[in-house]
């Protein structure tokens, strides 16, 4: 059964719609995702750990989840969309989680757009609005997100014809990375994500990558000398939050972007082929552009949209990385070949 809801923001908007899934009452940031498809995944998704998910566009109906790219559900903690569909009340149920339908998904992207990312309460639409605000203003802020989503020991993913072997910092549960690492025969060892350089260097590795996640890179700064140590001792590459606290490891900065890049059309220009990328996006943070004088970084990708960065790489050591996710699923393949391009430099180092 269904039941009258509403989404009250930070700023005092109230949006009503009807609640399905869960009947919890959430506080989390509001955000929006444009993708098109795959909304399961996005639900799933442990970047967006602790968001409500505003889904821009409507059809939802026949959409199915990729479960083998998600180790444990950690993922959103609600969901807003324009339609309702059974389907997606039945999975919500399951994991205790609360969505509202019957909201004007595109004129929330909108504000969100105009006014940006904010904290928003759901609640029964009985809930006084001025009731509703006193509980999202005394809610405590929520850090460290990785904290609670990253494996919490490590574990092999073995391959027959290993080719390499490669030790994965997992900021989150997500397999999808993975995946594409075992299709190419690298065995890979997970860890969780404040492993030491120790613990990593026992295992042997050829090289080293770093996952996305979520939340603030900056909730991490003892993640910046264990970067340092491993990027001189191994290849790189880094995804999302990885190549975040790689940029903050080599002295950049990062920064709240207004409502973030989320969703699957992303453009993205290479400098040095001059080509154009389709991407899927899902953060928050950017790195600061201003922040690079004095590193030993340079900028090899930015988005046509705004300019933000997109891709870096050291100017001294075989390290890369990409804002984006090249592993994406199920949409734009564009820049899957930075897995081949990683494990090249792996055969030659």
């Amino acid at each position: 059964m269904n039941f009258s809801r509403k989404l009250v923001l930070a700023d005092g908007t109230v949006i009503p719609g009807n609640g399905f899934g869960s009947r919890e009452e959430v506080i989390r940031e509001v955000v929006f995702q444009t993708t098109k498809t795959g909304y399961l995944d996005v639900l799933m998704d442990s970047d967006n750990y602790n968001q409500i998910v505003v889904m821009t566009h409507s059809n939802i109906e026949s959409d199915k989840t990729n479960q083998d790219s998600h180790d444990t559900f950690q993922g959103a903690s609600a969901l807003i969309v324009d339609k309702y569909c059974e389907h997606l009340d039945t999975f919500l149920k399951e994991r205790n989680i609360p969505a509202l339908y019957d909201v004007d998904t595109n004129a929330l992207t909108k504000k969100i757009r105009e006014d940006g990312v904010m904290y928003g309460i759901i609640v029964d639409s009985d809930v006084s609005d001025d009731h509703a605000l006193v509980k999202l203003t005394s809610a405590p802020y929520v850090t460290n997100h990785v904290k609670q989503v990253s494996p919490k020991k490590p574990y092999k993913v073995l391959v027959e014809n290993k080719k390499f072997r490669v030790a994965f910092i997992a900021f989150t549960a997500k397999k999808g990375i993975i995946n594409e690492l075992t299709a190419r025969n690298c065995e890979v060892i997970v860890f969780p994500y404040n492993a030491s350089v120790k613990e990593i260097e026992a295992y042997q590795p050829d090289g080293v990558v770093f996952s996305s996640g979520p939340g603030d890179p900056m909730d991490l700064p003892e993640l910046a000398p264990v970067i340092r140590e491993l990027q001189e001792k191994y290849p790189l590459f880094g995804v999302c939050l990885g190549h975040q606290l790689f940029a903050i490891a080599n002295g950049a900065q990062t920064s709240k972007m207004k409502f973030g890049h989320r969703g699957g059309d992303v453009l993205v220009k290479d400098i040095a082929t001059g080509k154009t990328l389709s991407t899927v996006q899902n953060h928050g943070y950017h790195v600061d552009t201003d922040s690079l004088e004095g590193t030993d970084l340079e900028i090899t990708q930015y988005a046509i949209d705004d300019g933000s960065i997109e891709g870096l790489k050291h100017k001294k050591y075989p390290a890369f990385t990409v804002q984006y996710h090249p592993e994406a699923h199920p949409e734009p393949q564009d820049a899957n070949y930075l897995f081949d391009q990683f494990l090249e430099i792996l055969g030659t180092c």
